[in-house]
């Protein structure tokens, strides 16, 4: 008996001699055309080539290069994208101008670079009528213009998906125009903060070198009523945000920043106007300016932070198809998703997903619920049985009478847990926000006292020093503090691969608590893969030969694993959730279940006895393999664990969190998966459904901090749910959505580095509000007894800024380290 583990690696494929012309990729021998100038890797390239090429746009490929980009191979859907030129579509998506143009946004699959820009942008020499595209490629939404006299959306449609760009609607495209007016509005106001800042500096440094070389008054008067009349724009205009919370914290009577830094723009800008009209004494206009700029750039920092967490939960329309084929009076017609409703008989053809929730009226086929149900195996369907959108169709072609659309199916209930369950989680409260309440009533107070004790004392300094403690004590320090370092640390994050929504999930993931992890796609690769084989080694060939036609997850697994085929299968018969036969070089071939094989099977070689029962100890899926009508090997298929994840675990666990395995593939492989990993049993769940995981987590989280890693729809829910929700690459967009941090990199290693780089991300802040405080302390001592003037007080002012700048920028949080011991830093 002889064990092989051929679970497949990049560097263990074969290197071909021959690249796409299209896009780079080796070109498989069979593929390859002997004495031509030009091969593909497949026929989306060829027909991508062709369009490019026959319309002139050779310039791509100089362009993609010149950027350095990598292409992928082109996979083109066949669509009619019939459906675009309904008049139900068209309600929804495409506008109309006063020109007689439409308009429409749509999200493109596949966009990766560059190249792809400027080639989606140059659709107007590609289809003529249209007018303009404009691809965003961030988001991957191209906005396009045409003339619906002369040509329609459809064909637009059918020419990016020949390129390799599949289009779906966009939806949602009122609230992201809503958001875009919101953005430029703030573009306009940190623009026009600036430009006073710039021009007010500039004044002021006029100013400063005047007081030491004897201006002339009537210049010293025009420059302090310019740099009053500039930074009252600044104050007024783009410092109104800042008002504007302070009001709401005022009526609401909950502390906010806001509060405290409007009362200190306001003493200097109302101190700096009185004395620019009296004509004696300092102005601070110049550092109201420069506060009011940076402040509001931390806060558009941290407002984009919070767009690409709305952009992503765009994302979760996407999946469930915008189309579906309905069955209409015999023949089957393209249709939008908007129109199917409850009752509608659809058709679902192999690789397609489920449109909406039915029940399957004729057909049979495997349904790969992955997706939803975290099960790595395709389920069998028949007529009958159930299927849920969002499903993929994995064999073959089934009608569906649809019981459930929209947010009424299975796919939309769980999207609307995760929506409720995203508002519902309380917003963690910073350190910075603890000191609001104490600091905007004692700062006020201390003011007050100040003016009283100097009017007894010497009551022409008793405004100046009043005044100069406001505007020193400024909590702009404090209240860039917690953000400038959850910013920084987010940016180093994001070069790391790891990309953190908002400081709240740093901050929880500094401490202790409950982790749990999804098994299929977290710990393991998320792909079946052969993991072992027992028997005859001769045989390899003739497998993959029989399976190179069949599109079942199992079947393509041994395919890629196995190798070439040693010939072309004939006479092949496939059966529905049993397996496939053929005759490949005149030997019968069998590759399948158990149950479908030995019922059509007894023989058996005496290699692979007790091989089957090897494979479910393992938490494998037997596929048994016969050759002319004996069984003489048995192919252990699986979805293998991923090669950090048991050194990941351990780091995780050192950094004070509890692991636990929460799957909803069945308990046998969970079981075997959490044994290799070390894990306890009574820490591992499997057949867990979705409302099942959001329960657990919800309970969890009652007695203290919990997260939740996952890459799922299944996990959605409990992503949302959780104190702090982790996808991983390759997930679904719902899940993607639904967390707070997405890692980019592969494997568990990133999330060891997360704890120990938040960890060292609250050191940060600790650090800078406590100098923060201590500067407030010493500057707010000076101005009450009275050894700091206004000049000085507005001078200081910007310093403490600039020293929480130093010490947010200077700090180490996220960078390389070592796994074993970078989550206990």
């Amino acid at each position: 008996m002889s064990t092989l583990n051929l679970t497949p690696t990049m560097a263990s494929a074969p290197r071909a001699a021959v690249a796409c012309t299209h896009c780079g990729l080796p070109v498989a021998r069979g593929l390859v055309e002997e004495g031509s100038a030009e091969q593909f890797c497949c026929h989306g390239c060829r027909t991508a080539f062709a369009v490019i090429s026959g319309c002139g746009l050779e310039r791509y490929y100089k362009v993609r290069d010149a950027v350095g980009a990598e292409s992928a191979a082109v996979r083109t859907t066949g669509k009619r994208y019939a459906e675009f030129d309904d008049p139900v579509f068209s309600s929804l998506y495409v506008k109309m101008d006063g020109a007689g143009l439409a308009h429409v946004e749509l999200y493109l699959e596949s966009v990766h670079c560059a190249a792809c820009v400027w080639l989606v942008e140059r659709l107007p020499a590609l289809v003529p009528g249209t007018v303009e595209a404009r691809l965003e490629p961030r988001r991957a939404l191209v906005r396009i213009a045409w003339d619906p006299g002369q040509v329609r959306l459809s064909a637009i449609a059918r020419t990016l998906d020949s390129l390799g760009y599949a289009p779906h609607p966009a939806r949602e495209a009122g609230m992201r125009s809503l958001r875009q007016i919101d953005d430029r509005r703030a573009l306009i106001r940190l623009g026009v903060a600036g430009a006073c800042a710039g021009n007010v500096m500039l004044l002021g440094l006029a100013l400063y070198a005047g007081a030491f070389d004897s201006m002339e008054a009537e210049y010293q008067q025009l420059f302090r009523w310019a740099s009053m009349l500039i930074s009252l724009v600044s104050v007024v205009w783009p410092g109104s945000v800042f008002f504007r919370g302070a009001w709401a914290s005022i009526r609401t009577r909950t502390a906010h920043l806001d509060l405290p830094i409007s009362i200190g723009l306001g003493a200097g800008a109302i101190w700096g106007v009185v004395n620019t009209v009296r004509g004696t004494g300092e102005v601070y206009f110049d550092s109201l300016s420069v506060l009011v700029f940076a402040l509001l750039v931390g806060r558009a920092i941290q407002h984009r932070q919070q767009r690409w967490s709305a952009d992503a939960v765009e994302l979760l329309f996407s999946l469930t198809p915008s189309s579906a084929r309905r069955i209409d009076g015999g023949g089957v017609v393209d249709v939008p998703i908007e129109a199917v409703v409850r009752g509608d008989v659809l058709e679902v053809r192999a690789g397609d997903s489920i449109p909406a929730d039915g029940v399957v009226e004729s057909g049979e086929s495997s349904v790969d619920q992955s997706l939803l149900t975290g099960e790595s195996v395709p389920v069998v369907v028949g007529p009958g049985d159930g299927v849920a959108a969002g499903a993929v169709n994995v064999s073959g072609v089934i009608r569906v009478r649809v019981t459930a659309t929209g947010e009424a199916t299975r796919v939309g209930r769980l999207m609307k847990v995760v929506e409720e369950g995203t508002r519902r989680r309380a917003p963690i409260v910073r350190l910075a926000d603890r000191f609001a309440a104490w600091f905007v009533g004692g700062m006020l107070g201390l003011s007050a006292i100040t003016a009283v004790v100097w009017a007894l004392i010497d009551p022409s300094r008793a405004v100046d020093n009043a005044a100069s403690l406001l505007i020193v004590t400024c909590p702009c320090a404090l209240g860039l503090a917690t953000p400038l370092a959850i910013t920084v640390a987010i940016g180093r994050a994001a070069r790391r691969g790891i990309l953190i929504k908002g400081g709240d999930a740093v901050q929880v993931l500094s401490g202790r608590g409950v982790m749990f992890l999804d098994k299929t796609g977290t710990l393991t690769q998320g792909r079946m893969s052969l993991v072992r084989w027992f028997g005859r080694e001769g045989c390899k060939g003739l497998v993959a030969a029989v399976e190179a036609g069949s599109a079942h997850p199992i079947a393509v697994a041994l395919v890629r694993d196995l190798g070439a085929g040693v010939g072309r299968a004939v006479d092949v018969v496939s059966v529905t959730g049993g397996g496939v036969g053929g005759v490949v070089g005149g030997r019968s071939v069998l590759v399948g279940s158990v149950a479908f094989v030995r019922s059509r099977v007894l023989d058996e070689d005496a290699g692979v006895a007790g091989a089957e029962a090897e494979c479910v100890a393992d938490g494998l899926t037997p596929v048994l393999v016969a050759v002319d009508d004996q069984i003489v090997a048995v192919a252990g298929v699986g979805d293998p664990l991923r090669e950090d994840a048991v050194t990941s675990i351990r780091a995780i666990e050192r950094a004070g969190w509890e692991v636990r395995v929460l799957s909803g593939d069945h308990p046998a492989v969970v079981a075997s998966a959490a044994r290799e990993l070390g894990i306890a049993p009574e820490r591992a769940e499997g057949g867990v459904m979705p409302e099942a995981k959001l329960q657990r987590v919800t309970e969890a989280a009652r007695n203290g901090p919990v997260a939740m890693v996952g890459d799922g729809v299944n996990d959605a829910a409990a992503l949302a749910a959780a104190t702090v929700g982790i996808a991983v690459r390759g997930g679904a967009e719902a899940s993607l959505a639904a967390a707070d941090v997405y890692l980019s990199r592969a494997g568990l290693t990133p999330i060891a580095e997360l704890l120990g780089a938040s960890r060292r991300t609250l050191g940060v802040i600790r650090i800078s509000l406590g100098a923060s405080l201590f500067y407030n302390v010493v500057a707010a001592s000076l101005a009450m007894t009275g050894l700091l003037n206004p000049l000085i007080a507005a001078i200081l002012m910007p310093v403490s800024s600039l020293t929480v700048l130093t010490l947010a920028f200077k700090a180490r949080t996220f960078g390389p380290t070592n796994l074993g011991d970078q989550a206990c830093r």
